[in-house]
């Protein structure tokens, strides 16, 4: 199903729903999907990014109530959530709370550490910026609202 496809179907049951997002976990790629996976099988009601990107990027942060269709590799579109929950903190105080509702590996806060580590420091590199422990993540939660049922 493609993004303007699934928004089409959520409209149907929320016609009152007016603005969402498209984008993919992980900027897209193997891992994006396997997150969109996740979301899918409900193991994964939360997210984390780089604070400091959305400032260079001149992005707004993720809003309580926003809508967004998740989408894979292609441009594919798996579903849609809404954002329930944000909070802004740093990288080394990110809860082990937060790390099992992102569902990824064994939910541990220590392999989210591992992770998230990495794929920021990868990310931040591309924007000429280094990683710090002490850096500031956005931490989102999330209910999922519609799943594409041909998936």
């Amino acid at each position: 199903m493609r993004e303007k496809e699934i928004w089409k179907r959520y409209r149907q049951l929320h016609p009152a729903a007016d603005s969402y997002e498209a984008w993919s976990f992980a900027g897209g790629g193997a891992i994006g999907d396997e997150l969109a996976e996740l979301v899918v099988k409900g193991l994964k009601t939360a997210t984390a990014s780089a604070h400091c990107i959305y400032e260079v990027e001149k992005a707004p942060t993720p809003l309580v109530g926003a809508l967004s269709v998740i989408l894979k590799t292609g441009g594919e579109a798996v579903c849609v959530i809404r954002t329930t929950s944000i909070r802004i903190c740093r990288f080394c105080d990110v809860s082990s709370e937060h790390a099992y509702r992102e569902g990824e590996g064994d939910r541990s806060l220590e392999y989210w550490r591992k992770v998230h580590r990495e794929c920021f420091t990868k990310e931040m590199a591309s924007h000429g910026l280094s990683f710090d422990e002490g850096m500031l993540v956005v931490c989102e939660e999330f209910v999922l609202e519609l799943i594409d049922v041909n998936d």
